[in-house]
């Protein structure tokens, strides 16, 4: 870290045009999806962000860890209350990715694309993770809550990646110094999260996802849980952010849940 690169609650507040956000600081937090989740269940309203500078916990999706040492990387939180069904917590996903991909380009002057369904790549490389996790109720179906977790890897850790991460993970400013640049990207990427979050089912955000695929037209396994690859084209990726997937025997499917391995 750079001394220029101080992340604050206040450094993040100024920048903010949302005003209705409420930005809250640790410097080592086990993980702000966690303690979000805490506090939704609390009760605490929409618009409440967990920053922090560390994760001792940090998580991705499918129970894995996510890699957040200090002062190299941007952790934080947003709690959503959407009135809306469960479904929705998928295009919020999708919202989040696409809020991160521009505000880093904007901020980078470099390109990213998007990997379904969570994954913002530069250069090949991921650079940052989503993480939304619902609370629904279950007479009603809808959502209570969504915590909407983000790590991005700004800058390289100090001696590198470990070892198991250094073939696919990036940073998104691997060089050069830009003042505050933690807290001016925390404010980018939650005043276009919560303009996109408005309309999460808008053409707009589907039409800047789509354009930044690093899957649509190319061969992939699709990965799920206690299954074997598969392997399938995909054609389209769909409104609701579902592939459209030609699989090996020439059927056509949609795929709304696992991973997808873009096969070389």
């Amino acid at each position: 870290m750079t001394d220029s690169d101080i992340l604050s609650a206040e450094g993040i507040a100024r920048r903010l045009k949302n005003r209705d956000l409420r930005v809250e600081y640790y410097p080592v937090i086990d993980s702000t999806n966690t303690a979000l989740k805490a506090r939704a269940a609390a009760g605490a309203p929409e618009g409440l962000v967990i920053v922090a500078g560390e994760q001792t916990r940090g998580r991705g999706r499918m129970g894995r860890s996510f890699f957040s040492p200090a002062d190299t990387g941007l952790y934080m939180s947003l709690l959503l209350r959407p009135e809306r069904g469960a479904a929705e917590s998928a295009m919020l996903t999708a919202a989040a990715a696409v809020a991160v991909a521009e505000s880093v380009e904007a901020l980078s002057g470099r390109k990213t694309e998007i990997k379904w369904v969570n994954d913002v790549l530069m250069d090949g490389k991921k650079i940052c993770g989503i993480l939304a996790e619902a609370s629904v109720n279950g007479e009603s179906g809808m959502t209570d809550y969504v915590a909407v977790g983000i790590g991005v890897n700004t800058r390289l850790p100090a001696g590198g990646f470990p070892d198991e991460l250094r073939s696919s993970a990036g940073a998104a400013f691997p060089g050069g110094e830009i003042p505050e640049l933690r807290c001016r990207l925390a404010a980018a990427i939650l005043d276009r999260l919560t303009e996109l979050c408005a309309v999460p089912d808008s053409p707009e955000c589907c039409r800047a996802y789509r354009d930044r695929s690093s899957v649509l037209d190319r061969d992939v396994d699709i990965l799920r849980p206690g299954r074997e690859p598969e392997r399938g084209r995909v054609l389209d990726i769909q409104r609701d952010y579902a592939l459209l997937v030609r699989m090996a025997d020439g059927t056509v499917r949609r795929i709304t849940s696992g991973e997808v391995s873009i096969r070389t």
